[in-house]
């Protein structure tokens, strides 16, 4: 894989279909201090060492961390030497599995396993979202980046999320309005695909999907509390109607839930294509809905539906230990800030044991200097010149100085990249959430795909058309536009430009240039520490992939430094006193699903906080 190739010229012939490559070449990348969000409990405020975290958690912690914990399920790891599928739910997994067992390619697979989430697992994606995919073409030794991630409306404003009165805009009220509502991407995105790498007829890989709609699915327990906690009067009438009695009692764990109008909405995608999404009877009920959104209504257009369109874009691949990690590049900040934090802790630690003190501290430290970075300068590239120097050897070593490897800084401040614009972009803003779900697929000819994809905050905008969610996905941009010294945001609202990202879709590939494992979590801007943990698991502490995503999380976005509140996690923190660090306890619900590439065969990991599994033959 000397000669990692990037689809140049597969638009031909597409643009009638809606999809269209990006000629955009830039990699920007910068960013800066990302705002810290306490989660899941409040921060303990000791130097020196943690002290014991309280046991509940506010509105304001979980508007953080939406996607609850739900317990943990032991699981092991599973092997496999054909194929595999390891996503977040059994229903899901099991409709990509069978997909493959048709002779279905990996997309082929992931479309079918998305479309079974959307109806199982609607909390986190579905077609009213968006999603970033890396697809891996095993016989030309190719990788692609798709992105479809949603966009804002053509009438959009930077100031949309600021009230008019001067207050200081309302999470909770803006989510469930239209104005959180972007133009959803996964559509055409997973169309894209399809027409690049599908092998089975479009209309088949929906079967799954519309057979569990109609004749229903059995309710878990994760749902149930989701659901719960959100409780029935933070929905939509048509979404409180399918998952909540009269009463406000959601759905009973094992109840066989049925969703008719999802089926008919699937059907018409499966025979009409995208365009039975974007236009027509589906898209003006969209509108419609979206028009009438409590709190505000949205601004969303027929034009602005039909309009969109799915981008090919250049993958960010970085070498860490002679291993080429490849991910998605702006919007997405994922595979830049993952980069930098692998490249800023390799000459500072050595593989080893797992948690080794030194590295924990090493890598917190260097995600603070990438967060930096990351909320900074990072943004839609087609709006916002990322600096093209965020890569760079030379200023990554100059940044690596500011790395204490015996006292953890307090935050770091953004650098000054090669090739940054001659202007300074405002602090960031953003309050990215993690209504997210993550899906790793190995078809039996090698090809593969890494897919993030997600409607935002836990059940997006809680209003439902078509039997599916929408997102609040606009919710990810800057909510102020400028900073009191009249400075831009990089990441603020601008009409059809897309919010930054933390979807972190990776794949690795070994010195020889063979595949060698495929990751990514949901866990708003987490993923980015999750997946980094991930990958050092795996390659400097020698964990198989279950064992990976079972590891204590952890991270720092540019503050405390985060440990996922458990025994491990108390003794990880216990290891880091005396460096300095101000701790803080959360539950830490990442979702990383995991395939290793062996000469022997597949090796699947599923996280044991969510109900997702790994299935293969």
């Amino acid at each position: 894989m000397e000669r990692l190739a990037i689809i140049g010229a597969v638009a031909a012939g597409l643009a009638a279909t809606g999809v269209l490559l990006n000629a955009s070449n830039r990699l920007a990348d910068r960013s800066g201090p990302a705002p810290q969000q306490t989660v899941g409990h409040p921060a303990t405020a000791t130097q020196d060492a943690p002290t014991g975290a309280a046991t509940g958690a506010t509105p304001e912690q979980r508007q953080a961390a939406p996607e609850a914990a739900s317990g943990r399920q032991q699981k092991q790891a599973v092997l496999a030497s054909r194929h595999m599928v390891v996503a977040a739910h059994p229903d899901a997994a099991a409709a990509g599995r069978e997909i493959l067992r048709q002779g279905g390619s990996a997309v082929d697979a992931a479309i079918a396993t998305q479309l079974v989430l959307n109806l199982v697992e609607p909390q986190s994606s579905g077609i009213g979202g968006g999603a970033f995919m890396l697809l891996w073409d095993a016989k030309a030794e190719r990788l692609t980046t798709i992105d479809a991630r949603e966009t804002a409306p053509a009438a959009a404003k930077p100031d949309r999320f600021l009230p008019a009165d001067g207050s200081a805009p309302q999470w909770e009220t803006t989510v469930h309005s239209g104005l959180s509502i972007g133009v959803p991407g996964l559509v055409r995105g997973l169309y894209l695909a399809h027409r690049c790498h599908g092998r089975l007829a479009w209309d088949a890989l929906f079967a799954p999907a519309i057979k569990l709609a109609e004749d229903g699915f059995t309710v878990g327990p994760r749902l149930n509390l989701l659901l719960a906690g959100m409780g029935a009067d933070a929905f939509g009438p048509t979404a409180r109607a399918l998952y909540f009695s009269p009463d406000g009692t959601p759905v009973a764990v094992g109840t066989r839930l049925r969703n008719p109008a999802f089926a008919q909405t699937l059907r018409a995608i499966a025979s009409g294509g995208p365009e039975a999404f974007y236009t027509g009877p589906l898209a003006a009920d969209l509108i419609a809905r979206v028009r009438s959104a409590p709190n505000a209504p949205s601004d969303l257009t027929l034009e602005d539906l039909a309009g969109y369109r799915a981008l090919v874009r250049e993958p960010v691949c970085s070498l860490y230990r002679a291993y080429r990690v490849c991910g998605m590049g702006p919007p997405s900040s994922g595979a830049l800030t993952i980069a930098q934090v692998l490249t800023l802790i390799e000459p500072l630690t050595r593989p080893g044991d797992p948690l080794a003190p030194a590295g924990v501290h090493a890598m917190a430290e260097a995600q603070k200097l990438a967060f930096a970075d990351r909320g900074r300068f990072i943004a839609d590239v087609d709006f916002v010149a990322v600096p093209a120097g965020l890569l760079d050897r030379g200023y990554l070593a100059h940044r690596r100085r500011a790395i204490d490897m015996d006292r953890a800084m307090t935050r770091a401040e953004p650098g000054e990249p090669p090739s940054r614009a001659p202007y300074e972009f405002a602090p960031d803003t953003s309050r990215e959430r993690s209504g997210t779900s993550h899906i790793s697929i190995v078809d039996d000819a090698g090809n593969a795909v890494s897919m993030t994809t997600t409607i935002e905050s836990a059940f997006g905008a809680r209003l439902m058309v078509g039997g599916f969610l929408l997102n609040n996905e606009l919710t990810d941009f800057a909510w102020k536009p400028a900073d009191d010294q009249g400075r831009l945001a990089a990441n603020r609202v601008a009409p059809g430009k897309r919010p930054r990202s933390s979807m972190a879709p990776t794949m690795i590939f070994a010195p020889d240039g063979r595949l060698w494992a495929l990751t990514g979590s949901p866990g708003g801007s987490r993923i980015i520490n999750y997946t980094a943990k991930t990958i050092v698991a795996m390659i400097d502490w020698g964990l198989d992939p279950q064992a990976a995503a079972d590891l204590v999380n952890f991270g720092s976005r540019n503050g405390p430094l985060e440990i996922e509140d458990s025994a491990a996690g108390r003794r990880l923190a216990a290891a880091l006193a005396g460096r300095g660090h101000t701790i803080n306890f959360a539950d830490m619900t990442s979702g990383v699903h995991v395939i290793r590439v062996t000469e022997d065969g597949l090796i699947g990991g599923a996280d044991p906080r969510r109900e997702g599994v790994a299935l293969g033959d």
